[in-house]
């Protein structure tokens, strides 16, 4: 029997069961860590003590993870390298978003004032620990058909997102493909929702200040009325911009925050505007800047306000090519079968993850979170949101899959 048959055989579902399931005592551990990660969030690029309580896991199970050059995150590979068989990564985000934890009974909650794990972060990354413990573990077993890499990725929540930090610092070297999950509270736990092609938004910042010379209430006619061409760039311009792109690429331009003024009868000499803008389509994206900046600078100037516009480059889509998408189904259904998988729409949040997928092929799952039959969705992004944690062990055992069936292809 050749190597590669060899491979092939150890990875052979026994009674229907690929090995990698999840041991009852990891399993509780693995809560726990989630719980602890949930109650001390870090912001990006600040996550010192989370990249230590991984990298002390890690090394505890006989691995050697690497801190990237940043000081946060951190790189880890299972099993050896061969230069000529690529490595699947598993990539997690470790960060955790400025807002606060509104959770009242929840003994996990955050203890850090204005700081949440509201997006599901510490999820991600007890999933993929979890898994590299299991894989860790087949390995040594003999079990494990090619070498796997784990990346904890500092930064997500700040753009344009720390996943191309990571790329510079090498954490592709090597790899081939590489996947990930994504907290959904609208899916069931049990239950990963899978897209062929794009399944997130662009997401770029955009930042304007309006500046004229001021004056009294009594004459706006004399000056700038700066309060009005602050309200029509805050109204007009994103449907001037939705008007001058195909309505297909759904380009959504919003607005977060409008300052302006001091008093009920002076006219300012400036405000401020930002937003988000959002972009479903790779070529639209690449467009948005020059339009938005065209359509901001025509309505400014009607109103006699000179704009400055800082457009700040987010996030392209997150493109899930077919092959991985089609290896996360395989996955899942050798875990859970065929009716654990199910289609999800694309969605204009936007995902750092996208920048890997610039370099090489891989796709993103939507895991549910939500407790089957709960009818109250804790959205993420919110202060109240939390996870049925069964679905850590769901991440697990499907990333563990994906990474013994890639091996055998």
């Amino acid at each position: 029997m050749s190597a590669e048959s060899e491979a092939e055989s150890e990875v052979e579902p026994v009674g229907n069961v690929l090995p990698g399931t999840l041991p009852e005592l990891l399993r509780a551990e693995l809560v726990a860590f989630r719980r602890d990660l949930h109650m001390h969030p870090e912001l990006g690029n600040q996550e010192f003590r989370t990249t230590a309580a991984i990298k002390a896991r890690l090394e505890a199970a006989g691995l050697a993870p690497r801190v990237l050059a940043a000081g946060t995150g951190l790189v880890c590979d299972i099993g050896p390298r061969d230069p000529a068989v690529p490595m699947l990564a598993l990539r997690a985000d470790i960060d955790a978003l400025p807002i606060p934890d509104t959770k009242s009974d929840c003994a996990y909650r955050s203890t850090a004032p204005d700081r949440a794990h509201a997006c599901g972060h510490d999820v991600h990354t007890t999933v993929v620990l979890g898994a590299g413990l299991v894989l860790a573990g087949l390995h040594e077993q003999g079990l494990l058909p090619r070498a796997v890499r784990l990346l904890f990725q500092p930064a997500e929540e700040v753009l344009p997102g720390g996943a191309a930090d990571a790329i510079a610092c090498g954490v592709l070297d090597g790899v081939g493909r590489i996947i990930a999950v994504h907290c959904d509270p609208k899916v069931d736990s049990g239950r990963i929702g899978l897209r062929i092609g794009p399944i997130t938004s662009a997401c770029d910042r955009l930042e304007v200040s309006l500046d004229g010379p001021g004056g009294h209430t009594a004459r706006p006619h004399l000056t700038t009325d700066l309060v009005t061409a602050a309200a029509r760039v805050a109204t007009d311009v994103p449907a001037l911009v939705s008007r001058r792109m195909d309505a297909r690429s759904g380009v959504s331009l919003t607005w977060g925050r409008i300052e302006s003024g001091h008093a009920p009868n002076v006219i300012p000499q400036h405000a401020e505007l930002s937003g988000t803008v959002r972009c479903l389509d790779l070529d639209a994206w690449r467009q948005a800047p020059d339009v938005v900046h065209a359509a901001i600078d025509e309505v400014a100037g009607l109103y006699r306000a000179k704009s400055v516009i800082e457009y700040v480059r987010g996030v392209p889509p997150v493109v899930n090519d077919a092959l991985v998408t089609e290896l996360l189904r395989d996955a899942m259904t050798a875990r859970r079968g065929p009716l654990s998988v199910e289609d999800t729409e694309q969605s204009l949040g936007g995902e750092d993850f996208s920048w890997y997928l610039e370099h090489v092929p891989g796709a993103m799952a939507r895991l549910g979170v939500r407790t089957p039959g709960e009818r109250t969705v804790r959205d993420l992004h919110q202060g109240d949101f939390d996870v049925d944690e069964s679905a850590i062990t769901v991440g697990v055992e499907l990333f563990t899959a994906a990474a013994l069936i890639d091996g055998a292809i």
